[in-house]
């Protein structure tokens, strides 16, 4: 264990880490960054093939041993709670992170009994992933409502990343959520990155380029996308599809796509590139229902690119006017698509930029040190007393 700094020694578990992941990847590791930048101790705990610990630039990392989970595309759980526990208790965290609402919720538990404030992270609504996966909307509801109330009860705090996301929590009179937003490397990601020839090489000049950034799994809906393509291409729009990304349902997605303009790239690792593809795009399509915040649809907005959103997501509230929302089918995105397309390019452009700009990952760090009874900037030991 390493030796105590003057900061907090914030522990954070996660589940569904994998080395494609996308959004939840790039929010703890950014948020891993600001936290250590703010003099504090990151320690990140994940799922892999084998045991590893290293120091990062994000903070130490420790891999504990975790199954495939069948039918995720890669994704790995911990599920050794003793092991677990076990690592928790030689840590000695002074604080905890939990961004896992299912399989890792037993850690509030554990961190009553030990007398450290616990926050869990609300990465996606209960009910929005409930019933992307076949449930009734009542039955989604009462499934989620019975979660969330043992969730609210078992941690110090439960932190949502936008109003939307806060809801469900206020629906059950939950008083201890507390509201973060998550953010965009805004250096990273630029308008430009526009790169013509990456473009030349997926579209015509006289083609729409669209592109979707995200995992391929059932919350996602990135059917959709491809819905939205067919419904393009009757109305005689010249449009491609680029999608980066890939998960269990890219075979499936795959054969549906034959015969249409739709390019599947995998798992783009490079961010540069992924970068320039965002960039150089017309339109980023976001069709996932459930998404609680978006982190790909930010950055397509911080590379200068419009974005099409669900309209049954947190997304609204995040792109505002700078995008267009749309219904969770194929032709309401058409229609979004074409609504965007209809305004300047400049106009759109600029304004895709301007709204990403509002999202910095240094004011989500703050307030997500201040979620966690840390001073901003200071750290600090005994903000939270008498919790357990």
């Amino acid at each position: 264990m390493s030796e105590r700094t003057d900061g907090l020694r914030i522990v954070r578990l996660a589940n569904f880490v994998a080395p494609a992941s996308g959004g939840l990847r790039t929010a703890l590791r950014e948020l891993g960054m600001g936290f250590k930048t703010a003099g504090h101790e990151p320690v990140l705990v994940v799922p892999g093939e084998r045991h590893t610990d290293r120091e990062t630039e994000q903070g130490r990392i420790i891999t504990l041993p975790g199954p495939l989970l069948p039918g995720t595309g890669g994704y790995r759980v911990l599920v050794d709670k003793r092991r677990v526990a076990k690592l928790l208790e030689s840590l000695e965290p002074d604080r905890l992170e939990v961004s896992d609402r299912t399989t890792l919720r037993w850690t509030g538990a554990w961190a009553r009994r030990a007398r450290v404030p616990a926050v869990m992270v609300s990465h996606e609504t209960a009910d929005g992933v409930l019933r992307t996966w076949g449930l009734s909307e009542a039955m989604a509801r009462r499934t989620a409502d019975a979660l969330n109330v043992r969730t609210a009860h078992t941690y110090s705090r439960v932190v949502c990343t936008t109003e939307f996301a806060e809801r469900e929590f206020v629906r059950i009179g939950a008083r201890n959520v507390v509201r973060a937003p998550l953010g965009v490397d805004l250096e990273g990601r630029d308008p430009a990155l526009r790169d013509p020839a990456l473009r030349e090489r997926h579209a015509r000049v006289d083609e729409v380029l669209l592109v979707m950034c995200s995992r391929l799994s059932v919350e996602k809906r990135p059917g959709t996308a491809i819905d939205a393509m067919e419904a393009l291409l009757r109305r005689g729009q010249r449009a491609v599809l680029v999608v980066a990304g890939d998960g269990p349902l890219r075979g499936r997605l795959e054969q549906r796509a034959k015969g249409l303009p739709v390019t599947f790239l995998g798992h783009v690792a490079d961010r540069a590139m992924l970068g320039g593809l965002q960039a150089s795009a017309d339109v980023c399509l976001a069709p996932g229902p459930a998404e609680t915040f978006g982190l790909a649809a930010l950055e397509a907005m911080a590379c200068g690119t419009p974005v099409v959103a669900s309209s049954s997501s947190a997304l609204p509230e995040v792109i505002g006017s700078a995008g267009a929302t749309a219904a969770d089918t194929g032709e309401s995105f058409a229609d979004a698509v074409e609504l965007l397309l209809d305004r300047p390019e400049r106009e759109r452009r600029e304004a895709a930029r301007a709204r990403a700009e509002c999202f910095g990952w240094q004011t989500a760090v703050d307030a997500f040190l201040t979620a966690h009874g840390a001073t901003v900037g200071r750290p600090a030991r005994s903000i939270w007393e008498g919790v357990g």
